[in-house]
């Protein structure tokens, strides 16, 4: 049965220029440039440069483009010159594609011989049979980031069997994979870390260290691993100074030989959106230049909608080519006003940052460090909680002591005998200077960690000793043991 009824509703919905302003906010300096050159191939309505002065459209809504009175000069543009099908056409086809006209320019490329490359090189300088060649080169596909050859012998046969309608057995992969043992870096393609560790021992020296070296990876390696020192002394009948001389190059060992990415490591550089400066006491903030680009509505295509006034508006061909012109200033202008209220946002966010740890931007002491959450700048300067982290996510400061990503001024707060909060990077500044000061001999429990930070003022319990430890990656007391 079918039934009539009214109701009512309330529902927040955002514009496109707020869509628009949230994905800004949210990239990293780097990526704005990239994402201001697509919008300025997209849209030809926007132009670099700085605006004009007395421009039409700075104190005009964006649907009332055409009602300025101001008359732009004596020279009138003549409508019917945009009016070709082949320039309709190039406005609606701009952006997705290059012009027929532009020249194709060579971008020098950087070229780096990957682990791969070098290991296949190495491959062909063996006397491999075809049949070999064919088992080298999938082993070598198979070797993973870091060097490790961790797929079973017997799926890379069934592998060879099914790709490389090759038929090879365990044993004579695992002939081959011997020889590519022998390859650099040293340590490659080993099954697991003993193995990649036994391959560069293999490369040294047979000295008795070096053997005791390998007889503790072979026959004692869980031991090592848990740093039962007397269980190895015993085991293999050797003095405190012969063991800790062979654990001492065994943890000198590459345990990843293949490195960060095989070869294919991509190096990141951190752009800083704001620069602080210290003037004599006085702290600067300035935007990052690249976080100011200087964008403008283009005249062209704002003279070409004014002459819309003075044609004839029956023409149809004349009404899709300024509704075209129309959309690409509408979108200019949104594009510049979100690139506007980025730049205030990340300002605002950050001179509260400022105000907040301005004794840290002062000195560069970390124990400087107030407690500071989002909800702080976010009622600071008015703005959501959301807004905030969206800023903190991704954005960094350069300041004379570094460069700082935003999210590492905001910590918890930890109470202190004397009634006030202690940041919690504070907290975990004095617990690493404490485990760098310890024994390690005789390495320190949490449970002893806690009792001292407790001696200094800091109420703190061993689960979150614990929690910052982890944090800051360091092992337990067991662990951290050494000769």
């Amino acid at each position: 049965m079918q039934r009539l009824d009214l109701r009512q509703l309330l529902q927040q919905k955002l514009s496109p220029q707020q869509i628009q302003f949230i994905k800004l906010l949210q990239i990293p300096t780097a990526e704005l440039e990239m994402r201001i050159k697509e919008e300025l191939e997209i849209n030809p309505a926007l132009e670099e440069g700085a605006e004009q002065p007395e421009d039409q459209y700075s104190d005009t809504d964006s649907d009332e483009y055409g009602d300025n009175d101001d008359d732009y000069g004596k020279d009138d543009v003549d409508i019917n010159d945009y009016l070709n099908d082949d320039e309709i056409s190039g406005y609606k086809m701009q952006g997705d594609r290059g012009g027929e006209d532009e020249d194709d320019r060579e971008m020098p490329i950087a070229v780096a011989s990957s682990l791969t490359d070098q290991l296949m090189d190495q491959l062909g300088f063996l006397d491999l049979d075809d049949k070999q060649h064919i088992i080298g080169m999938q082993l070598i596909g198979s070797i993973d980031n870091d060097g490790y050859i961790r797929r079973d012998l017997s799926a890379i046969s069934n592998d060879l069997a099914f790709s490389q309608n090759v038929d090879a057995s365990e044993e004579e992969i695992e002939e081959v994979l011997h020889m590519i043992q022998t390859f650099d870096p040293a340590g490659i393609a080993a099954r697991d870390l003993p193995e990649c560790l036994l391959l560069q021992l293999h490369r040294r020296d047979q000295d008795e260290t070096i053997i005791l070296a390998e007889r503790i990876l072979e026959d004692a390696f869980d031991e090592f691993t848990k740093k039962h020192y007397q269980k190895i002394q015993s085991k293999f009948s050797v003095s405190e100074d012969e063991l800790k001389k062979a654990i001492d190059i065994i943890t000198k060992l590459n345990p990843k030989p293949g490195g960060a990415g095989a070869g294919m490591t991509r190096i990141q550089y951190i752009i800083p959106d704001f620069i602080l400066t210290n003037n004599n006491g006085q702290l600067e903030l300035s935007l990052n230049s690249r976080n100011a680009p200087d964008l403008r509505i283009s005249r062209s295509y704002a003279d070409m909608f004014d002459a819309y006034d003075k044609s004839d508006k029956k023409d149809k061909k004349l009404k899709e080519t300024v509704t075209f012109v129309k959309q690409k200033l509408d979108a200019a202008k949104w594009f510049i006003d979100a690139i506007r209220q980025r730049q205030n946002t990340l300002l605002r966010t950050m001179e509260s940052i400022i105000k907040y740890q301005h004794n840290f931007f002062l000195e560069g002491d970390e124990s400087e460090l107030r407690p500071m959450i989002l909800k702080d700048i976010a009622e600071d300067i008015g703005m959501d909680i959301s807004t905030v982290s969206r800023v903190a996510n991704s954005k960094a400061v350069q300041t004379e002591f570094g460069i700082y990503p935003l999210k590492y001024f905001f910590s918890e707060g930890i109470a202190t005998d004397s009634g006030e909060d202690a940041s919690s990077r504070e907290v975990k500044h004095i617990l690493k200077e404490i485990i760098e000061g310890e024994s390690k001999r005789k390495p320190l429990s949490d449970e002893k960690i806690e009792q001292i930070l407790n001696e200094k003022g800091y109420n703190i319990a061993r689960r979150t000793v614990a929690k910052y430890r982890e944090q800051l990656n360091i092992p337990v007391a067991r662990l951290r043991k050494e000769l």
